[in-house]
């Protein structure tokens, strides 16, 4: 008989009734029925029923067991009682009556519960993540984890990419965020760089004439914590591929993730018709580059209707150039104290509030005002139904504007009795991240938001460079590595116009994917970062490796990554990228299992020729 176990605990059925067993895990739970022990035994499979009564030769050791003990048993497999039975178990038609037991690891009094799902302390979790990961459903979506990047590998050679792994130590990068620095002993006061991402590596791949490259890569970022992203590092499905347009990469990658997400997703539907949104109505209609089109609510600009008009502060906003009104509808949301709540939104957000309107129907007060009559004749006349109320525009703004107004919004919007519509105004980029916030909230409190859907979408034609309002200096905007659509001729003009091969896909308010086709060519790429104050010098020493390698016939290239942690967070449900990562560190970057970061020893900083400065 093997050493630990003949079977494992999801194994045992009804045709293994008399057959001697030996089984190794941990005690999920144990139940005393007075002179009867029963164990539910766990491993990483299921869970088996093992029993022992007074006659039982392990009975007396068996009694000293206790919740996680890791234990070694011997004994007989017997069909349970037909009332007994639980159908929930591989097993639940079995139970191991025990002949032996052997302690294999005791263990302490548990700092938090294995036993159901329960909340606890986030840091006393990460702390003991070893016992957190045992609980059945942070083991589950570990194994969720398991089995998407399985699916997503398995997806992408059978499309012909070839696996490769790039350098972890490498040079500073040129993605944008805080690198992490390595001190090199060998080199003192030289520092090499974690990668943020292959991106440079996977291009000069394509020089190297690798035509179809992926790989399941880790990448690191000194990032402050949120809630979708981890602050250290992260693992993302790299790709790359040569002689491809935008829309070949769409073609791609599409039945990659779409794929994936219809085998894990559940009973949620994933719509495969995807859309493809400009950065421009991105911004517009959703307020975000990652839009949840889970949420049917399109924001649409109504400066017209409050240019000149009573309501003041709209008014003189629309005398300054660039500025607009834009309307978030809300229908179903036509209550004063809905409105309120999202007025206190607004201002919690940091602006003044959020200015509303909403359609109700009219009280006796109005059709007594409308008609010259007493409110009293008025109620009468509504309820024989003499009169029809109808419905009127309410709320601060509505009064200031007016009905004609009012009324003109709301044939715009599309809107009927018991609907509203919230306002935000000033320069675009001013509001419009509240607003595309506020759309969601507004989406979810009023249940407008398909919670049963994986919407997907792309968000194309990033602008490439943007104007500082006050310096008027040009400043990459977005990837400057993106190949200007239009090529040279379009970083002739106007550059606040160039619009880049860039893209993201997104999926209910996450950007899961983000990519582009490169600028391979080296004349357009110094031109690119001249009009950025990137003169020639400056962009080889910065990004010398690439500018060497495009020297040498550098073919038309592009790709993307898409974000392992997101895929499965969306895939498991969770709102916490920490729940789906094995060993994540804490909201302060700290890992608390680990004690990292540490301090060095004096030894070790000698060595590497650094000394820390205290922080005052």
């Amino acid at each position: 008989m093997h050493a630990f176990r003949t079977h494992k605990c999801n194994e045992l059925n009804a045709s293994n009734v008399g057959d001697t067993v030996r089984l190794s895990g941990w005690v999920h739970r144990v139940r005393d029925h007075g002179g009867i022990l029963f164990i539910d035994l766990r491993d990483h499979y299921g869970i088996t029923q093992i029993l022992a009564d007074e006659d039982s030769p392990a009975f007396k050791d068996l009694e000293k067991v206790r919740s996680e003990w890791v234990i070694r048993i011997d004994g007989v497999v017997k069909a349970r009682d037909p009332e007994l039975v639980n159908a929930n178990l591989p097993t639940g038609e079995v139970e191991i009556f025990i002949k032996e037991m052997e302690v294999l690891g005791a263990s302490e009094e548990l700092p938090l519960p294995v036993f159901g799902d329960q909340d606890y302390p986030e840091e006393t979790r990460l702390k003991y993540r070893f016992l957190d990961l045992r609980r059945e459903g942070m083991h589950n979506r570990m194994m969720l984890r398991s089995n998407v990047v399985a699916s997503l590998r398995k997806r992408m050679t059978d499309q012909g990419f070839n696996e490769f792994q790039t350098p972890i130590i490498t040079a500073p990068s040129p993605e944008g965020a805080r690198d992490f620095l390595v001190p090199s002993r060998i080199h003192p006061g030289k520092f090499y760089a974690l990668p943020q991402a292959p991106q440079q590596f996977k291009q000069m791949m394509m020089v190297a004439g690798f035509d179809k490259y992926f790989q399941i890569a880790p990448c690191f970022r000194d990032e402050d914590p949120r809630a979708d992203r981890s602050p250290t590092d992260f693992y993302q499905l790299d790709m790359e591929m040569s002689f491809v347009t935008q829309q070949d990469v769409f073609d791609t990658i599409e039945p990659v993730i779409l794929g994936a997400f219809d085998e894990f997703g559940g009973d949620r539907v994933v719509n495969f018709d995807i859309p493809q949104i400009s950065y421009k109505d991105a911004a517009l209609l959703y307020g975000s580059d990652k839009p949840d089109l889970r949420n049917p609510i399109k924001m649409q600009i109504v400066s017209e209707h409050f240019a000149g008009s009573g309501f003041k502060i709209f008014a003189s906003l629309l005398e300054q150039d660039g500025t607009e009104v834009r309307a978030i509808p809300a229908p179903k949301g036509g209550s004063r104290k809905f409105c309120d709540r999202m007025n206190k939104f607004a201002q919690a957000e940091g602006l003044p509030g959020m200015g509303y309107i909403f359609w109700r129907e009219k009280t006796a007060d109005a059709v007594a005002q409308e008609l010259g009559i007493k409110v009293k004749e008025a109620q009468a006349m509504l309820k024989s139904g003499e009169v029809k109320g109808g419905m009127e525009a309410a709320g601060p703004l509505a009064k200031n504007i007016g009905p004609e107004r009012t009324e003109a919004i709301r044939q715009q919007l599309g809107l009927q009795l018991g609907d509203a519509a919230f306002f935000l105004g000033g320069k675009p980029k001013s509001f419009e991240s509240v607003a595309g916030r506020a759309r969601n909230v507004i989406g979810k409190e009023l249940g407008l938001t398909d919670e049963t859907k994986f919407e997907f979408c792309w968000v194309v034609d990033f602008p490439i460079f943007e104007k500082d309002a006050e310096t008027g200096k040009i400043d990459f905007e977005h990837n400057p590595f993106s190949m200007p659509q239009g090529g040279m001729e379009a970083l002739n003009g106007d550059p606040t116009k160039v619009l880049g091969y860039q893209y993201d896909l997104a999926c209910n308010g996450y950007e899961l994917i983000s990519g582009a086709i490169r600028n391979h060519n080296l004349e357009m790429m110094y031109k690119a970062f001249g009009i950025a104050g990137y003169d020639e010098a400056e962009v080889e020493k910065r990004f010398g490796g690439m500018v060497k390698a495009f020297k040498y016939g550098a073919p038309p290239h592009g790709g993307c990554a898409a974000g392992i942690d997101r895929i499965v967070m969306l895939l498991a449900n969770e709102e916490n990228i920490r729940e789906v990562i094995m060993f994540p560190m804490n909201q302060r970057a700290e890992d608390l299992m680990m004690e990292a970061p540490s301090e060095a020893t004096n030894e070790q900083l000698r060595e590497l020729g650094l000394r820390v400065i205290p922080q005052e």
